[in-house]
């Protein structure tokens, strides 16, 4: 799947603020369903959503959905009115465990099926908000259908209610559950997903956050504001100087071969074949994110 540098929160009940989407350079958009709208609001914000797919995929724009969670599974009417050709996939708030994953899985094949789609073609993004889920990260991660696992954490949000910890800036607090769901995601082989930086206007503190997560090896962010969308792509995208010490790395190692060598001193650090692999990888990635 291409790369997600950031995927950003539209509520379902603002129709207006649609057709800017594409204008934000946003990787993704998540048009939500669940938290940010009210209660008395659900079934316009369903159809606006499901009426908003289309246009928004016409326009270039990947899409996917935050639907809701209900006392005993994701709720039914949003999964039939968002299914659809043109949806890339679904966000789930609140899992619980992979046998969550394995309940939407069957639901969602059975609408594909009756709706004439390809069965298993809508991805899913499941939210550890949850003790239970952050825990069965890995088991959750390797389900079908998942293609990223989303470990954010915000302030005074569901995971700080849930574990009781006292949020900082720093992130401390936070840094083995980040680093858990980052193992989990690798090991899994899908994309791991942080944020959420809750200050609108603190973008000083927003870069230094990504910039941190970024360390610890997330993919990209989930974000709720369009001014936060050039910064964590900025952070999250290779840079010129980047790209160039590795592909230098390359040639030089390539070059060292030709002589019968396979270890030498670049940029005044040893190198062999582990770190021209990485080398390689980071390129290759590098291609991934500027096609995309």
């Amino acid at each position: 799947m291409k790369p997600i540098r950031t995927m950003l929160f539209v509520p379902g009940i603002k129709e207006t603020w649609f057709e800017k989407v594409p204008s934000y350079q946003t990787d993704t958009v998540i048009l939500d369903l669940e938290d940010s709208v009210p209660e008395n609001l659900k079934n316009q914000a369903r159809t606006n959503v499901s009426d908003a797919i289309k246009p928004l995929t016409d326009n270039g724009q990947r899409v996917y959905v935050r639907i809701n969670r209900g006392p005993y599974c994701f709720n039914i009417k949003d999964l039939e009115a968002i299914i659809k050709k043109d949806l890339e996939g679904i966000v789930l708030p609140k899992l619980d465990g992979p046998e969550d994953i394995e309940l939407i899985h069957r639901i969602i094949s059975e609408i594909e099926f009756n709706k004439g789609l390809e069965v298993g073609s809508i991805k899913l993004i499941p939210t550890l908000e949850t003790a239970k889920s952050i825990h069965a990260a890995y088991d959750i991660a390797i389900k079908p259908r998942v293609v990223a696992l989303a470990g954010v954490s915000p302030r005074s949000g569901d995971v700080e209610r849930e574990l009781n910890y006292q949020w900082t800036a720093e992130g401390l607090e936070r840094l083995y559950i980040r680093s858990h769901v980052v193992l989990a995601a690798k090991a899994a082989k899908v994309q791991p997903i942080g944020g959420l930086w809750q200050d609108i206007k603190d973008l000083e503190g927003l870069r230094k956050a990504a910039q941190f997560n970024r360390q610890l090896g997330f993919s990209g962010e989930m974000v709720i504001h369009p001014s936060h969308v050039p910064i964590v792509n900025e952070v999250y995208s290779p840079t010129e100087k980047e790209i160039a010490y590795y592909e230098g790395m390359i040639e030089a190692f390539n070059e060292a071969l030709k002589e019968g060598r396979a270890a030498i001193v670049y940029e005044g650090e040893h190198i062999d074949y582990a770190h021209v692999k990485t080398a390689k990888q980071y390129v290759e990635a590098a291609k991934n994110y500027i096609s995309s």
